[in-house]
């Protein structure tokens, strides 16, 4: 017997002591981080909102309770109960029923009138039926995304359980020696934007953080050839932890599976949503462009059913010796600071991903409260002594005061903008504009994979800040669905329309005019003086977006969207940067994040900005605060314990 089926076994009989002598359990199963218990008695669970709690708190484990198929009612009767016991206003739009597991997961647009107090519908569904409910919201605006998603991990459901079985099995093993060490390689986003990717390492076990592209530089990848990494064979690692969805943090997960990973990927919901969005359209631009694609989709298909979902603030297993916690990053939709808790009190890392401090439109601020936090990864894009964005205000006052004069003017506003993130923030920021008579009412076309993304958002307003969310939960309130925002999905033809008609603003994936259709709005609009091109998101050195910013007027024309040969336009079209808008801190954000820590980590890796920012915020980290700070090359290592 493995040290796993007999601690299995343990778990059975310590669970089998703890229930009441009329509940029977079957049998116990991990499933990723979770202890499955199976039962022919739910409804006798569900009867004591109290018993899994307690379970939880005295085995210290993640309990989820599933009937035995022989507990189930019929589908067809349990649904007419179900909708029963589920107040209408909660606005059920699906019931799909698993009798492999028992579950029965109710798709409505309020979930919070599903679940009830602390629970209390999800129970009396139990009771009634003896399947157990699992909930998910039904999108405000209809998403091919997160329908794509759900329908593929149905299909997927036996292999997934089949994955979700061997990692809980990886998990729980019995710790292999007794040496015990932390380290952390550096193998990406060092001394420059991009390709982020770390590997945090203990005796028994390897994490790897983030794997993304570099933006604008075709071809570097982040260092996984070395031993430490997929050098020594690809499930070498053990488990892979995303911080967003961005792609120059999540763009090269797929080729781990495409090398023979096989482990699980833990994120947020809404990160493995936009993380399959952005890794299909990743591809789909190469080949337009004319460049081989690192991977395929299977390999995005792969990623989606190995992710394995983790909510803001819940402690997680991801191996024998490592726990992990999600909080909110304020960066883009479900984006994470990562705090890791290795061994029994032996060490603390947290990886800050991309944060924004402050409170924007969107989402609330990042948070920085730890029990414990030895060593602290931070980002450092605006790190330099110089990157002081302007207050919010500010910049969307500047922003109205472009689009007023555009308007005058008698041309349009082209924004090119990051389909995740930014995009929301400003449609949120032009659609009260409009209705407070800020700035004239016009139509404001969304190009790309933005109103994909806008439909992600809408799906998880709990990561939204707490007055969006009212505003999202009332469609008749609804941001985002204010008449003004017109959707793309023509291509060119209607391109040409819009361009050929009155004033109007534009909003267009890339964000730093790497591709995608803002080359066509340039070719369409470029050469048109009343225009203006308005820059409201960080742009990377080596981008189009950034040489526009430095003077560039002779630009090169992606031919895919030119119908042919690649061509030359003269940009004759007003430029403007509006700073402010960007989902990262800036230099004051970051000294803030370190200031309000309590306690304060020993050490500060500063990565993921230029070699001036990070050498620059790395200074002022050690003479404000006197902690070790270090500004990492790639493939350097760090030994802490």
């Amino acid at each position: 017997m493995s040290s796993v089926d007999k601690q299995l076994d343990d778990l059975k009989a310590e669970i089998d002591e703890e229930v009441p002598p009329d509940i029977t359990v079957s049998d116990v199963k991990y499933e990723g981080p979770e202890l499955v218990i199976y039962t022919p008695h739910p409804k006798e669970f569900a009867e004591d909102g109290d018993l899994v709690r307690n379970l939880a708190s005295k085995l210290r484990k993640r309990i989820t309770v599933r009937p035995d198929p022989e507990a189930l009612s019929d589908p067809a009767s349990a649904d007419a109960k179900i909708r029963s016991v589920i107040p209408d206003d909660a606005g059920v739009t699906d019931l799909d029923f698993h009798e492999d597991t028992g579950e029965v997961v109710i798709e409505a647009q309020k979930p919070g009138m599903v679940i009830g107090r602390h629970g209390s519908t999800l129970r009396e569904i139990t009771r009634e039926v003896g399947w157990t409910p699992e909930v998910v919201r039904t999108p405000p605006i209809e998403s091919s995304t997160v329908s794509n998603v759900r329908n593929f991990l149905k299909q997927e459901r036996d292999e997934r359980r089949d994955v979700l079985e061997r990692v809980g099995r990886q998990i729980h093993r019995e710790e292999i020696g007794r040496d015990q060490w932390v380290r952390i390689s550096t193998l990406g986003c060092c001394r420059e934007v991009g390709r982020a990717a770390f590997l945090l390492q203990t005796a028994e076990t390897r994490v790897l953080i983030d794997c993304g592209d570099k933006p604008g530089a075709e071809g570097e990848v982040p260092y996984l050839q070395v031993p430490e990494a997929l050098g020594s064979g690809p499930n070498s690692i053990d488990a892979v932890v995303l911080t967003h969805a961005h792609l120059d943090h999540s763009a090269l997960i797929p080729l781990l599976f495409k090398y023979g990973y096989d482990g699980p990927i833990y994120c947020t919901e809404p990160t493995r949503d936009l993380m399959g969005l952005l890794q299909l359209d990743y591809l789909d631009v190469a080949s337009k462009e004319g460049r081989t694609p690192p991977y395929e989709s299977e390999q995005v298909r792969e990623a989606i059913k190995h992710a394995i979902p983790l909510e803001y603030g819940d402690v997680t297993d991801i191996a024998p010796d490592i726990k992990v916690t999600f909080h909110n990053a304020g960066h883009i939709l479900g984006s994470a600071v990562t705090h890791f808790h290795i061994g029994d009190g032996l060490y603390n890392v947290a990886f800050s991903g991309d944060i924004h401090y402050t409170d924007t439109r969107l989402f609330n601020g990042a948070v920085n409260d730890f029990p414990r936090v030895e060593t602290l990864v931070l980002e450092s894009t605006y790190g330099g002594r110089n990157d002081y964005q302007t207050d919010q205000a500010d910049s969307e006052e500047k922003l109205l005061e472009v689009i007023n004069e555009t308007y005058d003017d008698g041309g349009k506003v082209l924004i090119p903008a990051f389909a995740v993130g930014r995009s929301q923030e400003i449609m949120l920021v032009l659609e009260e504009a409009m209705r407070t008579g800020k700035i004239p009412e016009m139509p404001i076309h969304l190009d790309g994979m933005i109103w994909e993304a806008t439909a992600i958002h809408t799906t998880y307003p709990e990561y939204l800040r707490d007055d969006l969310q009212d505003r999202i939960f009332h469609e008749d309130k609804n941001p985002f669905l204010a008449d003004q925002f017109n959707h793309i999905d023509a291509g060119e033809d209607e391109r040409q329309e819009v361009a050929d008609d009155e004033q109007s603003i534009i909003l267009s994936t890339s964000g730093m005019i790497t591709g995608a259709p803002i080359m066509s709005w340039l070719r369409h609009l470029g050469t048109d003086p009343s225009s203006r091109l308005v820059f409201v998101g960080y742009q990377a050195q080596g981008t189009l977006g950034n040489r526009i910013q430095n003077g560039w007027d002779e630009i090169p024309v992606n031919n895919d969207y030119n119908g042919g040969r690649g061509d030359t336009l003269t940009l004759n079209m007003g430029v403007e940067t509006v700073d402010g808008f960007s989902g990262h801190a800036d230099r004051k954000g970051l000294m803030d994040f370190v200031r309000t820590m309590n306690p304060r980590p020993e050490k500060i890796l500063c990565v993921h900005g230029d070699e001036r920012s990070v050498q620059d915020l790395s200074s002022a980290l050690y003479h404000e605060f006197d902690i070790r700070t270090f500004a990492p090359k790639n493939l350097e290592t760090f030994r802490f314990r």
